[in-house]
């Protein structure tokens, strides 16, 4: 049977994505590494100009809608996506570009009380985890983004975040909220696209008011949640 065949069922039927480990697991040693990434390769060009495509994240390799699909699929599912504050999302951009931190770092470069629920509601979404203490008085815990958060975003890895550059070290991070608050409908779509992070950010991690104490007045932002293809419905 034709490799490829195989391998675009499996991933059209899969409920996440495949590691390529997973993905030999089907050919019983008859396909070495290098040939499964060219017939993924081969499996990729193939859907080109389709409405689903086949990309690479951290977790593995998967099939998901494309992001101009968005508008025609939200009126499939037209429910309200869950809502994530200014504070939520300027927290996890500073967790992603200056892990690992603690809680005091990120009060240190916000400005304003970081409350626990914030951390609370990155964790409960698998984006942020902790991965030990920093040696000084009181250990203080030390978050870092997890492999979901990649996924979500459509990522391989960090290096793929966009770089600081230029005189505004807060420029990425800016970037990294844009296309947060830019991603696709739960429903819709399986994950953000890196294009996004070329539209222009918010300034939304800025030096704080003088009068900032607290995210108590921070304005709710969309912050959607990816979903893969269900399976028999790729083609």
């Amino acid at each position: 049977m034709d490799a490829k065949k195989v391998l675009e069922a499996a991933l059209l039927c899969a409920a996440g994505p495949l590691p390529e480990r997973d993905l030999r697991i089907l050919f019983d040693g008859a396909v070495d590494t290098a040939s499964l990434r060219t017939l993924l390769q081969q499996l990729q060009n193939d859907w080109q100009g389709r409405g689903v495509e086949l990309v690479q994240i951290a977790s593995g390799w998967r099939f998901q809608t494309r992001p101009e699909m968005r508008v025609f699929l939200d009126r499939l599912n037209p429910e309200k996506p869950p809502r994530y504050s200014r504070a939520v999302l300027e927290t996890l951009a500073i967790i992603a570009y200056r892990q690992p931190v603690t809680r005091g770092d990120i009060e240190d470069i916000r400005g304003v009380t970081v409350g626990s629920q914030i951390i609370k509601q990155l964790e409960d979404r698998g984006w942020v985890e902790e991965i030990g203490y920093r040696e000084t008085v009181g250990r203080p815990a030390l978050l870092a983004t997890t492999r979901q958060f990649l996924d979500d975003l459509g990522l391989q890895s960090l290096a793929d975040l966009p770089l600081l550059g230029g005189e505004d070290e807060h420029a990425a991070q800016d970037a990294l909220i844009a296309a947060l608050e830019s991603g696709q409908k739960e429903g819709d779509s399986a994950a953000f696209t890196p294009d996004l992070f070329a539209e222009e950010g918010m300034a939304l991690v800025a030096e704080p008011a003088p009068d900032a104490v607290s995210d108590s007045a921070a304005a709710p932002q969309t912050f959607p949640a990816p979903i893969n293809i269900p399976p028999g419905q790729g083609q």
